[in-house]
């Protein structure tokens, strides 16, 4: 729970970098987060309650999703492959669960070595 915290408080830092764990983390607190508010929203007769909770997280969802980019030493930019169909989000996919760059890069320092020391 505290990375997807972390990510809510880093709520619009575009810059530096995300580890894999802090990206997936977050994501998958988002999954559960938004099934929740899903089933709580047919109950109570206002379906477009997980629509409003993702509007309410798309400023922090793309925030994570830009340092991790960084992480792997792509630009944050890169994240608008996503909008070319199928194939874009399977790049995107890839890019997510690769290994980021063990050395410093542009966006700063390793944020897994950072955590060690």
């Amino acid at each position: 729970m505290n990375w997807y915290v972390d990510v809510l408080k880093k709520y619009a830092v575009f810059s530096g970098r995300a580890r894999r764990q802090e990206y997936w983390m977050y994501t998958l607190f988002n999954v559960i987060a938004a099934i929740v508010l899903a089933i709580i929203g047919r109950v109570i007769g206002f379906p477009a309650l997980v629509a409003v909770y993702y509007l309410a997280v798309l400023v922090p969802s793309l925030a994570v999703a830009v340092r991790r980019l960084h992480d792997t030493g792509r630009s944050g930019w890169a994240i608008l492959i996503g909008i070319i169909p199928l194939v874009g989000g399977i790049i995107l996919l890839v890019w997510f669960v690769s290994e980021g760059k063990p050395e410093a890069n542009q966006y700063g320092e390793n944020p897994k070595h950072a955590v060690a020391a």
